[in-house]
């Protein structure tokens, strides 16, 4: 076993959508980040196909696993636990990592903690900029999500303030992206495109940010229709669209919306600090842009190296870290991928008593967990 007078040692494994990431962490330093993505084959379809991830992360899991272990220069059975993604993503992919978390937890002997998609993307930032602050403002952008959140405790108090009401912010970029023929995923290319841009040049539409609108919550479908309308427009008098325009133009009502809002949210609720995760995290202009308002408004501005905003195992591990570190429940052995697994829930704790640690398990499989412990990685 890990020395307990350190800080815990802990795998992560996150597939909830189309990253095959293992993370291992010792506390809150980074020992290994290996992801395998599927994004190419997904980029035919213009999107991620819900069928073609879970398959890429069942033959990638083990030899990922092997890699993270490999480069943290550890050995599994010297983990003090596995954590794992339980939710919200997509249902398929995220049984493929249950599973195999549980496969892992039950051979090893080692505790199981099914955690939380946008908790995780939260507390990775512990990695590069130390412990979190109590309470923690976090602003989450990414191709599913947009949302506002306050945790007091990343392990059990992540309240929500807003989020998005239609499209989220990384949705949009890939849709304009689509109706620009720049290719899958959008974010990259309109973030590139947009540097040689004017932000200016066309004024387009902020959603939900009248005077009786939601303080919180983001809107961007109609900033996605308004954008493709006025490209049709230019498409049917024959014009040339200006492409690198409209995505600059496009990127600056987005990150406006999204740094406008979390600067205030941040000013209500007499919090100091923002943190910024997510997907959409690495756009160059978000982050820009945020720090340009957090430091006018006396804001310091914690964003993880872009690495660490997409989907990763890093940061569902830093997250079992801190459930071990803080002796939050470990899940049983019924733990099920949840598809909308609420923020509200940070992890996914089991009934002890119901589903002891596998160790204390007294039936007739237990010569097949010793015989698996002593092969897999000893």
């Amino acid at each position: 076993m890990a020395d307990h007078r350190d800080e815990p040692l802990v795998l992560g494994i996150e597939t909830s959508c189309d990253e095959t990431g293992v993370g291992i962490v010792h506390g809150t330093t980074l020992l290994a980040d290996a992801v395998a993505s599927s994004v190419d084959e997904h980029a035919r379809f213009g999107g991620v196909v819900p069928e073609v991830a879970s398959r890429a992360h069942l033959e990638a899991m083990v030899a990922t696993i092997e890699r993270a272990l490999t480069d943290a220069g550890v050995r599994a059975r010297d983990l003090d636990g596995i954590a794992v993604t339980a939710g919200p993503g997509l249902a398929g992919a995220l049984l493929v990592g249950v599973t195999a978390a549980k496969a892992y937890a039950y051979a090893l002997g080692k505790p199981l903690y099914g955690v939380n998609h946008l908790a995780s993307h939260i507390c990775v930032d512990q990695l590069e900029h130390g412990r979190l602050p109590e309470p923690t403002m976090a602003l989450l952008v990414s191709g599913g999500h947009s949302s506002l959140l306050l945790s007091s405790d990343i392990t059990s108090d992540v309240r929500p303030l807003g989020a998005t009401i239609d499209d989220a912010a990384g949705e949009a970029f890939d849709k304009i992206a689509r109706v620009l023929q720049l290719g899958f995923p959008g974010g990259p290319v309109i973030d590139r495109l947009a540097r040689e841009g004017d932000p200016e040049a066309i004024a387009f539409p902020r959603g939900l940010t009248g005077p009786r609108d939601a303080a919180y919550d983001f809107s961007f479908s109609g900033l996605k229709t308004a954008v493709a309308r006025w490209i049709e427009a230019k498409r049917a008098a024959g014009e040339e669209i200006p492409v690198r325009d409209v995505a600059a133009s496009f990127q600056e009502a987005v990150v406006d919306v999204l740094t406008r809002k979390a600067v205030r949210a941040c000013q209500d609720e007499g919090v100091d600090h923002l943190m910024i995760g997510g997907g959409v995290a690495a756009n160059s202009r978000l982050r820009a842009l945020a720090e340009e308002r957090c430091e006018r408004a006396g804001i310091r501005l914690r964003v993880p190296r872009p690495g660490l905003c997409t989907d990763n195992g890093a940061m569902v591990a830093a997250l079992g870290a801190e459930m071990v570190a803080r002796n939050r429940a470990a899940s049983d052995w019924q733990l099920s991928a949840d598809s909308s697994l609420p923020v509200t829930e940070p992890h996914v704790p089991g009934d002890a008593h119901l589903h002891p640690h596998p160790h204390s398990h007294a039936h007739s499989h237990d010569h097949v967990h010793e015989t698996a412990k002593d092969n897999l990685y000893s």
